[in-house]
C-alpha cells in the first residue's frame, strides 16, 4: 500500500531555530508519538523505533533513517526511512522532503512523505492509514512548537485520537 502526505504547518519562531530543531534527530524524535531514537550510526544515520496502535492492532517497527540531503542555504531536506515490523508481519519505507521559508514573522514548515507499507498495517488500506497518519502528525506539530516554546513535550501516543480515525475510516465512507 502507498500514500503520500503533504502538510504545511506555521511556526512563531526564527527559521534557524525551526531548521536546527528538524535536522537534530536528538531534538525531534521526542516530538513524534511513539517514536525513539535507539542508536546514532553518525552524522546522516540513525536508528530507531515507532510503536503504534490502533485498535486491536499493535505495530512496532525498527528500522533505519538517514539524511539524504540537508541544504542549510536553502534550509532544504530529504531523509528516507526503512523499518521492519518487529515480528516480521511487514515493513515500511518513507521519503520525507522538507523545506523551511521566512513567513509572517515565523517559519512555514513544508512536508512531504511518501510512504509504502506491507503486511498487517497495509491490510487496513489507505484511507484509514491516511487517517491515522493525520492525527499522528497533528500530534507530532503540537510536540514540535511546545518544544521550540520550552514546553513540556507529550510524546505518548493518543490512542483515542488514533481510536475515532479508525472508526471514521472504517465508518465513515459507508451511507445508511
Amino acid at each position: 500500500m502507498n500514500t503520500t502526505i503533504t502538510r504545511t504547518f506555521h511556526v512563531e519562531h526564527s527559521i534557524g531555530n525551526v531548521w536546527a530543531n528538524l535536522t537534530t534527530p536528538e531534538k525531534v524524535i521526542v516530538c513524534v508519538p511513539g517514536a525513539s531514537l535507539t542508536e546514532k550510526i553518525d552524522d546522516n544515520n540513525f536508528k530507531g523505533e515507532v510503536q503504534l496502535k490502533f485498535g486491536p492492532v499493535k505495530a512496532s517497527y525498527g528500522g533505519l533513517i538517514t539524511f539524504t540531503e540537508r541544504d542549510v542555504a536553502a534550509h532544504k531536506m530529504t531523509l528516507k526511512g526503512t523499518g521492519t515490523d518487529t515480528k516480521g508481519k511487514g515493513s515500511a519505507e518513507m521519503l520525507m522532503n522538507g523545506t523551511l521559508a521566512e513567513k509572517d514573522g515565523g517559519t512555514e514548515v513544508n512536508i512531504s512523505m511518501e510512504l509504502s507499507i506491507t503486511g498487517m498495517l497495509a491490510q487496513l488500506g489507505s484511507r484509514l492509514i491516511n487517517d491515522v497518519s493525520n492525527q499522528v502528525f497533528d500530534q507530532f506539530v503540537n510536540n514540535f512548537k511546545a518544544q521550540l516554546s520550552g514546553k513540556e513535550v507529550d510524546s505518548s501516543l493518543h490512542a483515542g485520537s488514533i481510536a475515532g480515525s479508525m472508526i471514521k475510516g472504517i465508518f465513515g465512507g459507508k451511507k445508511s
